[in-house]
């Protein structure tokens, strides 16, 4: 007898598996079986008490330790001396990996512990009994690796026809009974149908998923439920970035049938366990892609574009989207001291700033920038309105109907390489075929010479593909043309929003670098165009705010000079004639000549002309109240006309102070002022 008193004092552990949660649902007879092992311990002489069922394992699969909690706890009580005997149906309940079952059992022998199932009982220590547990295993683990293989060989050659039934996704559901192989069709519901619908409509206008998300704020959305009690129901609820991304990635709305689109994979963690990740297949490693399999919501082609539209906006990737912000070449401006990108910063007052990655990081160079958005922006601005000329246009589509035409030859080229590595190919395998299988030296010699010639048709097609998608088809060149006639139109119009201008920009413009400059007074940028072509620009850097008062110009100069006597209307006329601007770049104004008339004490010329004096002035030097020169003026008794700072300026002669002073003496109501006198005066 194998069982032995050292095994009956420890606990008799019952494992407890079915691969999947519809093998719990379904196979009840096979878990019932397992769970009455506890009563096989019992009959074995273990304690009903000692006797420890673990069952955390149910539904998952025997493939590998990732998940298995229960398997887990087993190897724990076994490396701690605590299981006298694993109690199991057959060997593949514990593993159906050879390596996990070869650890189990290393850790069995050492801490003498028994495997006991409808067979019988195995001491590991005993060497037999060790060589046939490895044996049953090893055959579990083929019989997993061939029902494997037998059961994706029928999914796949059903694929391969387009009649492997998987679930839709919404929008779309399946005509006829089960029975009946013919593809999906629009759901016949119409909200669901123009929901789905909807969202294309809104990633073409809006290029966006999370725009697309926007637009369907308060809005509900269809979701089929797959698996659980709602299983194959309709439910609504908000669109979310996640299910927009599963629209537009899945090419099944294009009326494509795809099957290969993810695969598993398994990673070893520093810790020893192995975790499994689905992951995303390339479209050209699918194994089964059949277009036009069912009607689509959207074509092929606009699939592909919205694909490209997707990876164009996966900041992660490299890529550079045009974002929100009014900064233009947010994204695409780096700096040309360090290397690194430059990030847009935007102020309380609404202004921005192009500031270097390095100088966070305190690895700037003495030549790394901030600089305004406003004058960068500007500078690409001009740039692009000045290259896109009707002459410049003209030359740009001659040179890439040019190149258009290299391309087409290229292309040729790599299509005629493709058609003589398939016939090579082909004679290969039809010399494979016709060869004697029993002659193993030839047919070895041929195989390896069909293995070689299709390595080579695969080259040849991988050159055409990259010869096909290495440039996109010109637009026609009247297009190009009336786009010229209405850019500087379209790109200054209010309603041009400042998103649809980065992407006009980002069309013509590949990338902007702040060149280093020595001297901080001024800025140099260089443009790189996606033709290739590159430019150079220089200007002035903004100067920050109260210029006038620190930095003297010919501006400051000339207000001075001619402040004294010139009103400021006439001052800014003449200062922008001159070509003279202010400190921060901009043209002159009333507000800005008063500025440095504040600040350098310019004195403002008198709003009277000469011979003029004011009414307080007259009333002064005749002795009586102003009240009384306003009357005068009123009544047309004293001329007088509106000067600068709508004040009164009188026309003051030696004849109309006589008359004045005439007017108080015959006057019984004015009394003239007692004018002070000295003290030489009284004596």
């Amino acid at each position: 007898m194998k069982i032995g008193r050292v095994h009956l004092d420890r606990v008799a552990v019952v494992y407890v598996r079915q691969s999947t949660l519809a093998q719990v649902r379904e196979h009840t007879e096979s878990t019932a079986r397992q769970y009455a092992l506890a009563e096989q311990a019992v009959a074995l002489g273990w304690d009903r008490r000692d006797v420890r069922v673990i069952d955390a394992d149910l539904g998952v699969s025997g493939r590998s330790t990732e998940g298995r909690e229960g398997f887990r706890e087993v190897v724990s009580r076994v490396c701690l001396g605590e299981v006298g005997a694993i109690f199991g149906l057959e060997i593949s309940r514990l593993a159906r990996s050879s390596a996990d079952l070869s650890r189990l059992l290393e850790l069995a022998r050492l801490t003498d512990t028994l495997l006991i199932d409808d067979d019988g009982v195995y001491d590991l220590a005993d060497f037999n009994d060790r060589l046939l547990l490895g044996l049953k295993g090893t055959m579990s683990e083929a019989e997993l690796h061939l029902l494997a293989g037998r059961l994706q060989g029928a999914k796949r050659a059903a694929a391969a026809r387009g009649e492997l039934r998987t679930p839709l996704p919404v929008g779309y559901v399946y005509d006829g009974d089960p029975d009946d192989r013919s593809g999906p069709v629009i759901d016949p519901d119409e909200e669901v149908a123009a929901a789905i619908a909807d969202v294309f409509t809104a990633f073409t206008a809006t290029g966006s998923a999370y725009r697309v998300v926007a637009a369907f704020a308060g809005r509900r959305f269809p979701l089929r439920a797959y698996g659980g009690a709602w299983a194959g129901q309709l439910r609504w609820g908000r669109l979310t970035h996640a299910r927009v991304l599963g629209v537009l990635t899945n090419p099944c709305y294009a009326g494509a049938y795809a099957f290969g689109r993810h695969a598993t994979r398994r990673a070893v963690t520093p810790d020893g366990s192995i975790h499994s990740a689905i992951i995303r297949v390339p479209m050209d490693q699918w194994q089964v892609l059949i277009r036009d399999h069912h009607p689509g919501y959207i074509g092929w082609e606009t699939y592909l574009a919205n694909q490209a539209k997707l990876a164009a906006n996966r900041t992660h990737d490299g890529a550079r989207p045009a974002r929100e912000g009014h900064a233009l070449c947010q994204g695409i401006i780096g700096c040309g001291s360090c290397g690194r990108p430059m990030s847009t910063r935007y102020h309380r007052d609404g202004s921005g700033a192009y500031e270097c990655h390095a100088r966070k990081d305190q690895q700037a160079t003495a030549t790394c920038r901030s600089v305004s958005a406003r004058v960068i922006d500007e500078l690409v601005g001009e740039r692009l309105l000045a290259g896109l000329t009707p002459e410049e246009v003209a030359l740009a589509v001659a040179a890439a109907a040019e190149v258009t035409a290299r391309r087409a030859g290229a292309a040729r080229a790599a299509e005629l390489a493709v058609e003589r590595a398939r016939y090579d190919a082909d004679r290969a395998e039809r010399a494979f075929s016709a060869a004697e299988p029993e002659n193993r030296l030839v047919v070895r010699t041929l195989e390896a010479r069909w293995e070689t010639r299709l390595a080579a048709l695969a080259e040849a097609e991988a050159a055409l593909a990259a010869v096909r998608n290495a440039a996109a088809p010109l637009p026609a060149q009247a297009d190009l043309q009336a786009l010229v006639a209405d850019l500087p139109r379209l790109w200054h119009a209010e309603t041009t929003s400042a998103r649809d201008r980065k992407r006009l920009l980002r069309t013509l413009i590949a990338d902007v670098t702040v060149l280093p400059e020595p001297d901080r007074a001024k800025i140099r940028i260089g443009i790189r165009w996606h033709t290739g072509a590159t430019d150079e620009v220089t200007a002035n850097r903004p100067l920050p705010p109260g210029p006038a008062a620190r930095s003297p110009s010919p501006a400051v100069e000339l207000i001075r000079e001619l402040g004294p006597t010139t009103g400021n209307e006439e001052l800014v006329t003449r200062l922008n004639a001159a070509g003279l601007r202010t400190g921060r770049g901009r043209r002159f104004d009333i507000d800005a000549v008063q500025w440095i008339r504040h600040v350098h004490k310019i004195p403002t010329p008198g709003p009277f002309a000469p011979g003029e004096i004011s009414v307080a002035a007259a009333a002064d030097r005749l002795g009586i109240s102003a009240n009384a020169v306003y009357h005068w003026i009123q009544t047309g008794h004293l001329p007088a006309r509106r000067a600068a700072g709508n004040r009164l300026g009188l026309t003051w002669t030696p004849a109309v102070e006589a008359a004045c002073r005439a007017r108080i003496a015959s006057s019984g109501h004015l009394t003239p002022k007692a004018q002070p006198v000295t003290a030489g005066e009284a004596v």
